[in-house]
């Protein structure tokens, strides 16, 4: 089968396109950034891709809440096209800013089908904006996660404190649809870092809906896509050279682009 085409979708305020287009490629997709001005005047064009992917930054500048102005932008003209593209058999990626977005549209958790807001990305406790690494598990179903065991990705945000109802968040741990939790790791332990960046609820980092294939994610695989991007890797280059070993040649972010890519292959 051909390499799967990938539309990174760009808004006015996005920073993360470019390294996110950087990640499919190098994990063997086609990948394209296309504007939110041009899907909207080619509505059909969705239709060309298998996988769609929301990247992070500040979308609108966030003036409105995160994620929110974008999310309404999406609703007012591509909620049709959206739908049909989630429902199908397509894979949805949104990071941080992304992420916001797919929840102001009810694109996630969409808990039986209905595409309406049921959980949110608030402020982080600390009031703060937080620039920092975290360490997560990912104990979710689907592709995007197959395989992933702890891993280290890097988080910038100051929306990113994960609620939901309590109704919603069994439902979510019920269904195998939480995707990704902060967990005290090597990172942590070595930055001397809480684990919970930003006091999400039962510590989501990351959820998908029901399939699997859709997934929202606050932390940024992108920005962990070289070995040389982890805080910690000079460490790791003179313990592995100790030890006779080779060092890695990419970071732990790429194994979820690359799963993005043997999903169609």
């Amino acid at each position: 089968m051909p390499s799967p085409r990938v539309m990174v979708l760009k808004e006015h305020g996005t920073n993360c396109e470019f390294e996110s287009r950087y990640a499919f490629e190098k994990a063997g997709a086609v990948a394209d950034i296309v504007h939110m001005e041009d899907l909207i005047a080619d509505r059909g064009r969705l239709a060309r891709y298998q996988v769609l992917m929301f990247p992070g930054g500040f979308s609108h500048g966030d003036d409105t809440g995160a994620g929110l102005a974008w999310a309404n932008r999406v609703r007012n003209h591509l909620e049709e096209e959206i739908r049909k593209f989630v429902e199908a058999d397509h894979l949805v990626l949104g990071v941080c800013n992304g992420f916001q977005v797919m929840a102001n549209l009810g694109i996630l958790p969409r808990i039986g089908g209905k595409m309406v807001p049921q959980v949110a990305l608030t402020h982080n406790e600390t009031a703060r904006y937080v620039d920092r690494w975290v360490d997560l598990d990912f104990p979710g179903k689907g592709p995007w996660t197959a395989g992933l065991g702890p891993v280290s990705y890097p988080i910038a945000h100051g929306e990113g404190r994960f609620y939901a109802e309590p109704a919603v968040l069994d439902t979510l741990e019920k269904n195998g649809m939480v995707a990704a939790r902060y967990v005290r790791g090597g990172i942590c332990e070595y930055q001397d870092l809480p684990a919970n960046p930003n006091g999400a609820l039962r510590d989501i980092a990351g959820i998908t809906d029901e399939s699997g294939r859709v997934m929202g994610l606050m932390p940024h695989p992108e920005r962990a896509i070289e070995f040389t991007q982890l805080p910690d890797w000079a460490l790791r280059r003179e313990k592995l050279a100790r030890e006779g070993k080779q060092l890695p040649e990419e970071g732990p972010g790429m194994a979820l682009f690359r799963n993005a890519v043997a999903y169609f292959k």
